[in-house]
């Protein structure tokens, strides 16, 4: 099958199926997308109706959210795969939400368009292919020449048995917030970087604060020489979070210190942190109370482990684990001066060149 360089994964399976089946659906979607893959929760989406298919809100919940935190670590067997959650259809406690029936602009067009959706003769079966495409091309801004596939993974028999017996429950709402703030390097933006900032994305109902580290806060990192310039970082940070909400403002802001502006900012309602950084957390909410401001509330998420991860690396997925695979690879290639070139050309041109002799001339 031809692999296409950007696509867009549209999940139809019920959520309370969808994380036993997250591994084998990648796998089948990572043969035919090479770069950008991006995933559409769609639960109960019918492509064989002749109705034309429309996206439904979901609820933001912590079942969710452990869901999507599922698809970014079994997507991260596969290296290659840049993938990207949408959550412009899950909806959190806010007031205002993306109109659904607008065409969401992506920065890498999709060319192909997937989905697990089964037909009957477990085959490309035309009509749904067809609802799909139309789906595809009312939702997203496709590529001209857009083409579609049905995904038939193969399930375990186990996950079938099992998931005849769930059913779908709105679980635990997200307790959602006007302003948040989260920071961090975002060096080489990977899955854990990407559950971390979906989380945020979930809990934001109108800014998202960034706290990006520059300058002196890199002084102690790992490998701190091949960590990424300030404005690539922040390039793709902002590529990628106008990608999975829109609809959220954004501030993406440097810092050099360990608060940065989480502890002078009066409307900030929430701050998310990880395992290793909730003490940061607390230092945050002390020192805005020696500001006269009020406490944050701590959202925390869990590390995500990394199953490449060799003896000298942290478990977790981090970014000083990507720069140590960095060493000894070719990272920009040694520029040659014109002069140093001419004398190389000069030096093989005189080795090829036959020298004669004193008192000898050679013949035609």
């Amino acid at each position: 099958m031809s692999v296409f360089r950007s696509g867009v994964l549209v999940l139809t399976s019920p959520l309370s199926a969808l994380s036993m089946r997250l591994a084998p659906i990648l796998a089948s979607a990572a043969k035919i997308v090479q770069d950008t893959l991006y995933v559409h929760l769609q639960p109960g989406l019918l492509l064989t109706g002749s109705s034309q298919p429309t996206s439904t809100y979901i609820p933001a919940t912590q079942e969710v959210c452990s869901l999507i935190s599922k698809l970014y670590s079994d997507a991260d067997v596969h290296g290659n795969l840049d993938v990207r959650v949408l959550l412009t259809n899950i909806k959190n406690q806010s007031g205002s939400q993306q109109t659904l029936s607008s065409v969401q602009n992506l920065s890498h067009p999709p060319e192909v368009v997937l989905t697990d959706f089964q037909t009957i003769d477990g085959g490309q079966y035309n009509p749904a292919k067809q609802q799909l495409e139309r789906y595809a091309t009312n939702s997203y801004s496709c590529h001209p020449h857009l083409t579609s596939v049905l995904l038939y993974p193969e399930y375990g028999i186990e996950e079938d048995i099992i998931n005849l017996k769930e059913t779908d429950s709105e679980g635990n709402p997200l307790q959602s917030h006007s302003d948040v703030v989260v920071g961090g390097t975002f060096d080489r933006l990977h899955n854990a970087h990407k559950i971390l900032l979906s989380v945020c994305c979930l809990l934001s109902e109108r800014r998202l604060l960034i706290g990006v580290a520059d300058k002196e806060l890199l002084d102690n990192k790992a490998l701190k020489e091949l960590i990424e310039p300030y404005e690539k970082r922040v390039e793709k940070l902002a590529q990628f979070l106008v990608d999975v909400k829109p609809s959220l403002g954004y501030d993406i802001v440097p810092i050099s210190d360990p608060f940065g502006p989480s502890i002078t900012d009066p409307e900030l309602k929430c701050i998310v942190v990880s395992e290793e950084t909730q003490k940061g957390g607390q230092s945050v909410n002390k020192r805005r109370l020696e500001n006269g401001l009020s406490e944050l509330r701590i959202h925390e998420i869990q590390l995500v482990t990394d199953p490449k991860h060799s003896e000298n690396e942290e478990e977790k997925i981090s970014s000083s684990s990507f720069r140590n695979r960095l060493l000894g690879t070719l990272l920009k290639t040694p520029a040659v001066s014109i002069h140093l070139s001419a004398l190389l050309l000069q030096e093989r041109i005189s080795r090829r060149t036959p020298a004669c002799l004193p008192g000898l001339m050679l013949s035609a």
